[in-house]
């Protein structure tokens, strides 16, 4: 099989490019990344790519413009247009995922600008192997060992199942020349002392294919964290309610499933609420600290999310929801509580004439008995609550026990009058102000939404 020919079955096996799309392929001027646009070149005839090339130049050497021009200079030889990105490298903590995330920024940027829906990159099964070595070093788990995506998003990996070798031996048969980056020697980069020092001695002291045994080790890792994502996905669809700022997982399905699959789902969860925190250890170290006995009775955070445990039930959501604020009820009116999505009624009726509603939504009092004016406030510590028909008990253990969950205790409203808690919004009606057969007006109040329904605000 020809060098072509591999690139094809690794382009079809993966779904890399259907023909016909866009492509950026980023070209350092390594052997390397000039074999990358030298073969999708060759293909673009036959797959109708219309290729477009950058170069990112990190300045990081002082003789860093001759690589942009040498890029250039291919570019015009395979008449291919050519981009150069000059971009600045933080060189706080490692130089290396800083130079990444300016050369990944600076590919996006330009993949936008031009129309590109792939980005493709010239990694290989070196590249691959010496990955999955040096997370073998570093301790990884099992999405660690990996290694390197052949796609990921919109970015294309199109000779990560070839050698080194064959590239270069294809870019001599080619006639086409590239640039040796020194810092490719640098032994102060792990990568370098395993591609230059610790493979080659593996290579010829345990075996001649320790790399392809490590890139099959990876392509095995891989399948399985794929197979576990799957998974994961599949369980989160079932159990989660996914809103746009909170999802919420019920605890004793979370528990019953393996282990690995409820960090997973954990993870994911936190993705699509817009978290990029990667997998690696929290969702392990939050996912002990949820199935502990008993659960954390707090809230925490993990990055930007945080998380909350209410009896049955999780909560991974982005911030606190925000709480309710104390205001005057106009009777009769509407007063919008933005807060929790609701609008409280209040309208006034002749007795006679009224039916009292069956609805926990709406709730009636006589008029007349009511002392003062109504007022909406939040819970606060020490409140108390008489329901009508029982006896008064803590407003905190009346709540836990209709099952709000903690996160949402703060946002039920509570109607008062003259002090005292006349309505549990939406959950429980107080024992003041019956209506009975001397009431002569009813007043009525209701919770309902902005398309006038009344519902609870709470959905326990």
């Amino acid at each position: 099989m020809t060098l072509l020919e591999r690139v094809e079955r690794t382009i079809r096996r993966h779904a890399m490019l259907a023909g016909g799309e866009s492509v950026l392929v980023a070209v350092s001027g390594g052997a390397d990344s000039v074999a990358l646009l030298h073969v999708l070149a060759t293909l673009a005839p036959a797959w109708g790519l219309r290729l477009h090339a950058l170069h990112v130049d990190h300045g990081l050497r002082a003789d860093s413009a001759r690589d942009a021009e040498f890029v250039r200079r291919l570019g015009e030889r395979l008449g291919i247009p050519v981009d150069v990105a000059t971009v600045t490298v933080e060189r706080r903590g490692s130089l290396e995922a800083a130079a990444r995330a300016a050369r990944y920024a600076a590919l996006a940027a330009c993949a936008d600008r031009v129309g590109a829906a792939r980005i493709a990159l010239g990694h290989t099964a070196d590249d691959q192997a010496e990955t999955a070595l040096m997370r073998v070093l570093q301790g990884a788990g099992l999405r660690g060992l990996a290694g390197i995506p052949p796609v990921r998003d919109r970015i294309i990996r199109p000779l990560i199942e070839c050698r080194r070798a064959d590239l270069i031996a294809e870019l001599r048969q080619a006639g086409l020349e590239w640039v040796e980056d020194p810092s490719n020697q640098d032994p102060k980069f792990l990568r370098n002392r395993i591609r230059h020092e610790l493979l080659p001695w593996l290579t010829e002291s345990v075996s001649p294919e320790i790399a392809d045994g490590l890139v099959r080790v990876a392509a095995a890792a891989r399948a399985t964290v794929g197979a576990l994502d799957r998974i994961a996905a599949s369980e989160l669809e079932r159990l989660a309610e996914i809103g746009d700022r909170a999802v919420i997982l019920p605890l004793k399905a979370l528990r019953a499933l393996p282990r690995d699959v409820a960090a997973e789902v954990l993870r994911q969860a936190a993705a699509r609420l817009g978290s990029g925190t990667p997998l690696r250890a929290w969702a392990h170290r939050g996912l002990r600290r949820i199935l502990a006995t008993p659960p954390p009775r707090k809230r925490f955070r993990i990055g930007v999310v945080t998380l909350e445990v209410s009896g049955p039930r999780l909560r991974l959501a982005l911030g606190t929801l925000p709480p309710l604020t104390q205001r005057g009820v106009p009777v009769p009116g509407r007063l919008p509580l933005p807060e929790i999505g609701l609008v409280l009624e209040t309208a006034l009726h002749d007795a006679e004439a009224y039916a009292i509603p069956d609805d926990p939504g709406r709730v009636v009092f006589d008029a007349d008995l009511l002392p003062g004016e109504l007022v909406v406030r939040p819970r606060r510590q020490g409140d108390r609550f008489t329901p009508f028909g029982s006896a008064e008990r803590k407003l905190k253990t009346f709540l836990i026990d209709a099952k709000v969950p903690r996160w949402e205790r703060g946002r039920v409203p509570m109607i008062e009058a003259a002090g005292e808690i006349v309505w549990v919004g939406g959950l429980r009606r107080g024992a003041a102000a019956p209506v009975t057969a001397r009431t002569r007006r009813v007043l009525e109040l209701a919770l309902v939404s902005a398309g006038g329904a009344a519902r609870r605000p709470v959905e326990s």
